[in-house]
């Protein structure tokens, strides 16, 4: 009888102990796709900022076709960006795009003592800011979740119930990493 009690006694331990990895490993996979949804919330803001920003660069420098083309073609890409690699790929080039287009709106004085302009180029810098904190969250609750899934013996449990590490949000080249100039001079 005492044998019996100590095998149900170490069962229900046991038990108990893979249901506690279970939930953990659940927790970390949703505070990942909670990350994931604040960096998605925060690039939707910048692409919601892109319109803007471009429709008053155009009304300075209409001829600057080719920078303004390429914005709203690399905002479009990035709405239509769904896994974490491709996203930080397109993101890294809107990132440069946006660079470029700064740089073309310092040759015109009038744009830049604009406040509309300025107003948008704050909005922007804002949410770069945003971005970024919102890509270090995600990132460190993928590594977390990347940890419990490879580690031993949570690995067993996350193997058994399909549980996949997270890809981390990274941008592809090191140069893209930079937050575009935006300067108010």
């Amino acid at each position: 009888m005492v044998v019996v009690i100590i095998i149900l006694a170490l069962l229900l331990g046991v038990a108990g102990w893979l249901v506690a990895l279970y939930n953990g490993l659940v927790r970390k996979r949703n505070l990942v796709r909670e990350g994931w949804s604040g960096i998605d919330v925060q690039l939707k803001r910048r692409a919601d900022l892109i319109p803007n920003l471009v429709e008053t660069v155009k009304g300075y420098a209409s001829h600057e076709r080719e920078a303004l083309d390429r914005v709203t073609e690399l905002r479009a890409q990035s709405l239509k960006a769904q896994a974490p690699a491709e996203k930080g790929r397109v993101e890294g080039m809107l990132s440069g795009a946006l660079g470029n287009l700064f740089a073309v709106a310092e040759n015109y004085p009038d744009l830049k003592a604009s406040q509309n302009f300025i107003a948008l180029q704050g909005s922007l810098a804002e949410v770069e800011e945003q971005i970024q904190f919102a890509r270090r969250y995600y990132n460190g609750a993928a590594r977390d979740l990347n940890i419990a899934v490879e580690s031993f013996p949570s690995n067993l449990v996350a193997g058994a119930f399909g549980f996949e590490p997270a890809e981390f949000f990274e941008l592809a080249d090191p140069g893209d990493r930079a937050v575009p100039k935006v300067t108010f001079s």
